[in-house]
């Protein structure tokens, strides 16, 4: 036995490492009861052993990560205080870029790209003295709601492996739920945080758009796109979130910290709305019952009142036209000139081919089916004759939704300060059940509505419909996101 595990076992058991949280992990760390360099071996040794099993990481950042807890250990023993973050072993989805290291955003067209700077976020998580630990798997460019459209293999869910992890940010969601780190970074374009959250029985948190820098992250669909974050508990997503938001002069779709002003009276007398939209048609009998129960309890924390979102039907469909059409624009660049995947020699154009016909092969062979699904279908209602009969008609319900939304949570009309819903309509399902891409999409059909209108949505464990967990969904007015934290932290003392 090494110096390494003689120490946990004598000193602070692998249970005890395996309940941390990013809190407690901080007070131990504080206290001693370990280095940082054993909490990180800790973590680098359980990945190595059951990464295989659940296919959760793609990389190891493991020289990064040694050489960031013996900085944070130097601190500890000179007497420093350190920050909330500062030592705590952290995942990040592998389309968010970390200098010097390979990010391939679940594609094969990016398998042998290396990131030459960092994200905004990464920046600062190293400078709040967080430690990067590796990069997770993730549904190629981040498109899917299963991570089985990764190029490098599905991610198996940690509670039921004959299970999907949800997805895109599928990586990041069972790692968590693994232990395999104590917080995860995503990206929530459509549900992708929040979904993956629920099928894995953790905490997901989409921040509003715009509260976090985009800088640094593979682009998808750029009006929708936004890093979000999974955690344990809604305090440690609290912890995340205050470190990473904020305006960057390198994503002019920032905001202030300025905007984040709370009405402090709204944490007295808090209303509740429930979208009688969301729990038609589609939900399953245990994710409603849970929903129903959780509803009913809610009466302990403030009063519920029943809304009605009209629009929410088409959102869905609106969201299935405005994404890929940016999905078409943001992947053009990926040509196999630049960086990336190119064809095999023997196609490339100084070998006899067209320049066109390299192209049309290097991005064939490069993207996987769904990608190319969305490109083809982007490409088509961006097309002359078509634009206006698809992008910009959903466009136009787009801000309808928007506009409904607002009016729900307005106190000049009387509206709620947050809205309960499903995250999901199913629990976890089992890998390979859905064949047709259609039914994959209503994967997402609770939690698209609040991306398309920018809101702060958070999915928090809910209950168990049998042995898999399900996921509430808590939907916040655009930059009260304290606000909605909040009130997620009030459920846990009713859950």
């Amino acid at each position: 036995m090494n110096n390494f595990q003689f120490s946990i076992f004598n000193k602070f058991t692998m249970t005890q490492f395996s309940n941390l949280t990013i809190q407690s992990a901080h007070a131990g760390l504080i206290k001693k009861q370990f280095s940082c360099l054993e909490l990180v071996n800790f973590y680098l040794d359980k990945i190595k052993k059951e990464k295989d099993e659940l296919n959760d990481f793609l990389n190891l950042t493991e020289k990064l990560a040694l050489e960031q807890a013996k900085k944070v250990d130097d601190k500890i023993a000179g007497g420093e205080k350190i920050g909330p973050l500062e030592g705590i072993p952290m995942a990040i989805k592998d389309n968010i870029l970390v200098e010097g290291y390979k990010t391939t955003a679940g594609s094969k067209i990016l398998e042998n790209y290396t990131a030459s700077y960092d994200a905004t976020v990464i920046e600062k998580l190293k400078k709040a003295g967080a430690i990067i630990i590796g990069k997770t798997n993730l549904d190629e460019f981040a498109m899917g709601s299963s991570t089985e459209n990764s190029a490098y293999g599905v991610v198996k869910n940690p509670l039921d492996t004959g299970r999907v992890s949800g997805g895109s940010s599928g990586g990041s969601a069972a790692a968590v739920a693994a232990n395999h780190c104590l917080g995860a970074l995503g990206s929530d374009t459509g549900g992708s945080v929040r979904q993956p959250a629920s099928f894995c029985g953790v905490v997901g948190f989409k921040p509003s758009y715009g509260a976090v820098s985009r800088y640094g992250l593979i682009a998808m669909a750029s009006s929708l796109d936004q890093i979000g974050l999974l955690a344990k508990t809604v305090e440690d997503a609290r912890l995340i979130f205050n470190v990473i938001k904020g305006k960057d002069s390198l994503d002019s779709t920032t905001v202030d910290n300025a905007r984040y002003k709370i009405r402090n009276t709204r944490y007295k007398n808090l209303k509740i709305g429930i979208p009688k939209e969301y729990f038609g048609q589609g939900i399953s009998k245990g994710v409603k019952e849970i929903i129903e129960k959780t509803i009913k309890d809610s009466e302990k924390i403030g009063e519920i009142r029943e809304v009605s979102l009209p629009y929410t039907e088409y959102a869905l469909a609106v969201y299935y036209i405005i994404m890929p059409a940016e999905v078409s624009a943001n992947l053009a660049r990926y040509d196999g000139i630049k960086y990336g995947y190119s064809h095999p020699a023997g196609d490339h154009p100084q070998g006899g081919a067209s320049l066109l016909d390299f192209y049309l092969k290097t991005r064939a062979d490069g993207f996987g089916d769904e990608v190319r699904r969305r490109i083809i279908l982007g490409t088509y209602v961006l097309s002359a004759g078509y634009y206006e009969a698809y992008y910009g008609k959903a466009q136009k319900v787009r801000a309808l939704i928007k506009k409904e939304f607002e009016k729900v949570f307005s106190p000049s009309t009387g509206g709620v300060d947050i809205l309960l819903t499903p995250t999901a309509p199913t629990a976890a399902f089992k890998i390979g059940e859905k064949k047709d891409p259609l039914s994959m999409y209503l994967s997402d059909i609770y939690t698209v509505p609040a991306s398309l209108a920018g809101l702060p949505a958070i999915s928090i464990p809910a209950g168990m419909t049998g042995e898999l967990p399900v996921g509430l969904q808590i939907i916040g007015p655009q930059f009260e996101d304290d606000l909605l934290l909040e009130v997620a932290g009030r459920y846990k003392k009713i859950l």
